[in-house]
């Protein structure tokens, strides 16, 4: 990643805040300094519970430019750490005897919409908890108008559409393929369930009965106050991510001190219904013995099932949250740029890992290109029977979109050659005898895969 001298010296200016209530390692200080101080985040908020010891960590601002800094009470986007937050709903619903981990989703549903079945066997409540339901990561008709906001469009109506034209590829219930589709869909049921929108379940049953004042969805004035602003891959600003129908997927927005309430939730003794909700969720819901993996319903768990977690991404965030499973220790990271933060949650919870820095990106200059000649790449190249690239063009940018994958802007570097920043690959473009743009070849991973233009 190239920096301009400018930027490096408003990085260097960051500031940090500190309070010293329990063991936070040097190491693990100048790690977060050094991700921040090197352009990797723009800052991580940490919160260190050991026993009724809570230690805050903060460093890097709301924004790169003219940002101020961050500390326990700034606003960041938790992205997929909602998916718990969904099953601890259904938890104490199920707890409640109002729904069963066995029912059927069709139940739920409305009769209109066909529901995808395989060799027999149909969608459990269960399933799209343990994310075994055989639902692709993401719906396959998921084509946004606005991609700096990608889920604001998807509609109820687009859901449904899309579950009664899916073919199951795998078996329900055999194997763990995480969705945010099937996880969405989760939210959405607990919806017409009740007949509370997901944002009122989520307040009434775990934001307002712990004191989670400045956790939420649809950000309020205080909350946009406080608000750290997102960074993409360069650091520049992006839009925040509002999710409509799949808001059980990755809707909402904290702070590490409400944060710090929710993990001192789920490790509390206490015999709330609440607390027991919690406790069911942690309770493993699947395994696979030949992966050596299990899973609880939304929580993942890691170094031999001692540690209990989840992460999150938006567009421009990333967030980590988890628990030691005798409860001693637990850990917030939150950062308002896509450089994953997991490695500094997981050290602090024990895992036997080292930090390292991320490897920085160097990408080929850019070449100017124009429109006309951009409009030639526009179509859908098929690598495989089930795997395409559309490339689109949105005035003078190009965009790729892999199969059930969010899009991404790709850059000229030579005649028929682009490149991605989001990831190491790069996009070769080939003509046939007449100079059409025929097909493409994705290099990434020391892999060259070629595929046609189908449309």
């Amino acid at each position: 990643m190239k920096f301009n001298s400018a930027l490096l010296i408003i990085l260097t200016f960051v500031q940090f805040t500190f309070s010293q209530n329990a063991e936070l390692t040097t190491e693990i200080q100048d790690h977060i300094k050094a991700r921040v101080d090197e352009g990797f985040n723009t800052s991580v908020a940490l919160a260190y519970i050991a026993g009724e010891n809570v230690t805050y960590f903060n460093y890097g601002n709301t924004e790169v430019k003219n940002g101020k800094p961050v500390d326990q009470n700034t606003i960041y986007e938790i992205g997929s750490i909602s998916k718990v937050f969904t099953t601890i709903i259904l938890a104490d619903e199920v707890l409640k005897g109002n729904m069963n981990l066995s029912d059927l989703i069709s139940k739920y549903l409305p009769k209109t919409v066909i529901v995808p079945q395989r060799n027999g066997k149909q969608i459990t409540i269960k399933d799209l908890a343990t994310h075994t339901s055989g639902l692709p990561r993401m719906p396959g008709n998921f084509e946004p108008a606005d991609y700096s906001n990608p889920f604001a469009d998807y509609s109820v109506e687009i859901l449904y559409e899309f579950l009664s034209s899916y073919e199951l590829l795998r078996d329900i219930g055999s194997q763990y393929e995480y969705s945010n589709l099937g996880m969405g869909l989760l939210g959405h049921i607990l919806e017409l369930h009740t007949g509370k929108t997901y944002e009122d379940l989520v307040k009434t049953r775990i934001i307002d009965p712990l004191g989670m004042k400045s956790t939420g969805i649809v950000l309020s004035d205080a909350m946009k106050a406080q608000l750290a602003v997102g960074h993409n891959e360069q650091l520049e600003v992006v839009n925040n991510w509002d999710l409509n129908v799949l808001a059980g997927a990755g809707a909402i927005r904290s702070t590490t001190s409400d944060m710090v309430k929710f993990i001192k939730a789920n490790t509390s003794t206490n015999d709330t219904s609440l607390n027991k909700a919690m406790k069911l969720s942690h309770q493993i819901a699947f395994s696979d013995e030949s992966e050596s993996f299990n899973i609880a319903l939304g929580w993942h768990f890691a170094n031999n099932n001692t540690i209990t977690w989840h992460n999150g991404g938006t567009g421009g965030y990333r967030a980590f949250t988890g628990f030691l499973k005798d409860f001693s220790k637990g850990v917030v990271v939150l950062t308002n740029s896509v450089s994953s933060v997991d490695a500094v949650g997981m050290k602090l919870l024990d895992a036997p890992l080292t930090l390292e820095l991320p490897k920085k990106s160097e990408f080929p200059d850019e070449i100017e290109v124009s429109a006309a000649v951009l409009e030639n790449y526009i179509g859908v190249y098929q690598l495989a029977p089930e795997f395409s690239l559309t490339i689109k063009r949105i005035e003078n940018q190009l965009y790729l979109q892999a199969t059930n994958q969010p899009q991404f802007k790709i850059f000229p570097s030579a005649k028929h050659k682009f490149f991605l920043k989001v990831v190491e690959a790069s996009i070769t473009f080939s003509t046939n005898d007449a100079g059409e743009v025929s097909a493409l070849t994705l290099h990434q991973g020391g892999q060259n895969l070629p595929g046609n233009k189908v449309e």
